[in-house]
């Protein structure tokens, strides 16, 4: 689609239909939605994004599973739990996320949330608003998440490093859940030191197909330069807000169709 007003009235009518409430349910989004103090919407979301590949039925009910090993109180289970109380998230497994990985999102975040008030800090390391460097912030937040002297190495693929041109795929659905924020009470617009217009599309097999059939890329690769490349097109339709397009790649790639791996 070339012609760009054309193409901007149709991805605007596609982020209507599905920016909206109704998205949720269905969604791994649904599970940070089940909470209400901002510390257990982080978490939850986090670890959720960080689970997001796969059917999404299976995401949402493996995070549910692994909040509930946490009686449903992930803040207060992070914060005041000892080391005995990890025993209980041995078994735990989704796909290639096993119990050394779980223990080590439980170290970090526990050793983080110790000293720090939102997660949001971990994700502007070395940032200012003005002039915010997403590919950066991401490394960044890399680097700090693998910095523990226990950091186990098998961990390090399920933090992604745009800086070693990774998409960043989870990493940039959870901040579009933190940050954006408009009136239809989809993603949540928690945190306020990121522009909403320095988020990156999350890509991924779904969105990456639309985007070429609809001529916002032609690189077939997944990576942080096709990304870039997708972001930078949508930006051509909506400066202050690109991401909000997520809606409707992610809705005429999945939600129209069988979902698929």
């Amino acid at each position: 689609m070339k012609d760009r007003n054309k193409l901007k009235a149709y991805l605007n009518a596609q982020v209507k239909k599905y920016n909206n409430p109704s998205f949720i349910k269905a969604d791994p989004i649904s599970i940070p939605h089940s909470y209400h103090l901002k510390q257990d919407i982080e978490i939850t979301a986090f670890w959720t994004a960080i689970f997001s590949w796969g059917q999404r039925v299976t995401i949402i009910n493996k995070s549910k599973e692994l909040f509930a090993l946490m009686n449903n109180k992930p803040y207060d289970f992070i914060i005041n739990h000892k080391e005995i109380d990890r025993k209980r998230f041995l078994e735990f497994k989704h796909r290639t996320f096993n119990a050394t990985d779980t223990l080590y999102f439980l170290e970090w975040l526990q050793t983080y949330y110790r000293e720090n008030e939102s997660l949001e800090s971990a994700f502007c390391i070395g940032q200012k608003k003005k002039d915010f460097d997403m590919k950066l912030a991401l490394g960044n937040f890399h680097n700090h998440f693998c910095s523990l002297p226990t950091f186990p190495n098998r961990t390090k693929k399920h933090i992604s490093n745009p800086l070693k041109n990774s998409s960043a795929k989870r990493l940039n659905m959870f901040l579009r859940w933190m940050v954006r924020k408009d009136k239809k009470g989809v993603d949540f617009g928690l945190w306020n030191k990121i522009p909403v217009a320095a988020l990156h599309i999350p890509l991924d097999v779904h969105v990456h197909k639309i985007a070429l059939q609809l001529g916002l890329t032609e690189r077939k690769q997944s990576d942080w330069k096709t990304v870039s490349e997708i972001t930078d097109q949508l930006k051509g339709l909506d400066p202050k807000d690109p991401v909000k397009y997520d809606y409707a790649l992610f809705g005429l790639g999945v939600l129209q169709g069988k979902e698929k791996n």
